[in-house]
């Protein structure tokens, strides 16, 4: 039997229990393992479909827990700014992204709770590598990296998997590259490879889109 496959019957909550049965319906399963502190970083591969966002909704509600993502800054200007940060909005300056990495890691440990989930392809069609502010976030805030997947071909939702940055990025990503070994997309083709960018001349920012040709 396997001891992270969640089942209806042992949720908590209507909502959880419901959510839960709609994804068995579509044919999805569901391992969790309890997250092991109150602040961490979640990666969420592959993302190659708009599917992908109503699964992992449906997940989110399953686990009961508050999330939270980021978005560009202007974003949460006006009345809109507020609702975006109810959904678990966090903004970010685009433009300073080191200045946004410091700032994250702060406001994190100035939380009681702050998980912040992240797609690291930053986009549903092909790239040739991941972004690496998830990276830079979690070694700055010496949290550890949530490695969640959503395996189309099995039909699995995984969110059992945690890793502490060391610092030596070639080995974490290659131990990352390891856990998510046999994990396919909705489209297989347009999953980006798992590596980082190589180190950008001066001045430019290879996690910036407009900095990229």
């Amino acid at each position: 039997m396997d001891e992270y496959l969640m089942r209806p019957g042992a949720l908590p909550t209507w909502r959880q229990r419901t959510a839960l049965r709609l994804l068995n319906l579509i044919g999805w399963q569901f391992r969790f393992k309890p997250l092991p502190g109150p602040h961490g970083i979640v990666v969420v591969y592959p993302h190659t479909s708009n599917m992908d966002f109503f699964v992992g909704l449906l997940a989110k509600w399953v686990v009961g827990l508050q999330f939270r993502w980021l978005a560009k800054e202007s974003l949460f200007r006006g009345p809109m700014g507020a609702l975006m940060r109810y959904w678990g909005g966090v903004s970010v300056d685009r433009s300073a992204p080191q200045g946004s990495i410091g700032r994250l890691a702060s406001d994190m440990h100035a939380s009681e709770w702050f998980w912040l989930a992240i797609t690291p392809e930053g986009t549903r069609g092909y790239r040739p590598y991941w972004k690496s502010g998830f990276y830079r976030i979690a070694m700055a805030a010496e949290v550890p990296v949530l490695l969640v997947s959503l395996d189309y071909s099995k039909k699995v939702i995984d969110v059992t998997r945690t890793m502490m940055m060391s610092g030596d990025e070639s080995a974490d990503i290659a131990a990352i590259a390891r856990t998510y070994e046999g994990v396919q997309g909705r489209f297989p083709k347009d999953a980006a490879p798992i590596r980082l960018a190589p180190n950008p001349p001066a001045g430019e920012n290879p996690d910036n889109p407009r900095q990229q040709a």
